[in-house]
C-alpha cells in the first residue's frame, strides 16, 4: 500500500498541475486588468507548456515514466485549456460586453481540442525525456537544462518580430520581460554548472595530492 501511494502521488500531482496550468490562462483572460493580461500572454505561449512537461520529466528518475507522465499530463492540461476557452470564451481586453456573460460551445472547437490534445501527447514525451536527461550532473547535462530558456527566448523573439502590431502594450512588455528573463536564467544555469564543475575538479585534485 505504501509503494502504491508513492507511485500514485506524483502521478496525481502531475495531472493536478496540468489542470491548474490549463485553467490559468483562460481564467486570467476573463479579467480586464494589466496583470491578468500579462498572465494571459504568458500562458497562451508555448514555452510554459514545454517547461511544464520538462519539469515533470525532470522529477522522475525513470526515463520511461518521464516520457509517459509528461505526455499524459501535458495532454490533460492542453485539453482543459481549450475546453475551458470553448465553454467560457473571454471578451477581447478592453471591450465591455453587455447582455450577460460570454458563452461558448464545444461543437465548433472539438476538432481543435482533439488536434492540440494529440499534439501535446506526442510532443510531451520527448520534452519530458529531455527533462530527465537534464538531471545529468555537470557540464554533460547543461545543454539539456538550457532547453526551456532557449525555447522561451526563441518564441518571444519571434512574437516580438511578427506579432507586436495591434497588441496591448502590457502584452509587448511581457514578451520583452520573458526574453530578458530567459537570457538571465540561461546565464545563471551556465554559471552555476561551471562553478560546481570547478569546485568538484578542485576537490578531486586536492584529494589526489
Amino acid at each position: 500500500m505504501h509503494l502504491s501511494r508513492e507511485r500514485i502521488a506524483p502521478v496525481a500531482a502531475a495531472f493536478g498541475a496540468g489542470v491548474a496550468l490549463g485553467l490559468s490562462g483562460p481564467l486570467a483572460g476573463k479579467f480586464d486588468h494589466p496583470v491578468c493580461a500579462a498572465l494571459n500572454a504568458v500562458f497562451a505561449a508555448g514555452w510554459p507548456w514545454a517547461c511544464f512537461a520538462f519539469l515533470v520529466g525532470y522529477v522522475r528518475r525513470s526515463r520511461i515514466e518521464s516520457a509517459l507522465l509528461s505526455s499524459s499530463a501535458l495532454a490533460v492540461g492542453v485539453v482543459v485549456y481549450y475546453v475551458f476557452k470553448a465553454l467560457s470564451p473571454a471578451a477581447p481586453i478592453g471591450v465591455e460586453v453587455t447582455g450577460g456573460p460570454v458563452t461558448g460551445s464545444l461543437s465548433g472547437s472539438s476538432s481543435m481540442i482533439l488536434f492540440w490534445g494529440a499534439a501535446a501527447f506526442v510532443l510531451g514525451a520527448p520534452v519530458g525525456l529531455l527533462g530527465n536527461i537534464a538531471r545529468t550532473p555537470g557540464i554533460g547535462g547543461l545543454p539539456f537544462r538550457l532547453v526551456v530558456p532557449l525555447i522561451a527566448f526563441y518564441e518571444t523573439s519571434m512574437r516580438l518580430d511578427v506579432e507586436t502590431r495591434g497588441q496591448a502594450p502590457v502584452v509587448v512588455a511581457t514578451w520583452h520581460v520573458i526574453r530578458v528573463a530567459a537570457v538571465v536564467a540561461a546565464l545563471v544555469l551556465a554559471a552555476h554548472t561551471f562553478r560546481t564543475w570547478r569546485r568538484a575538479a578542485r576537490d578531486h585534485s586536492e584529494a589526489s595530492v
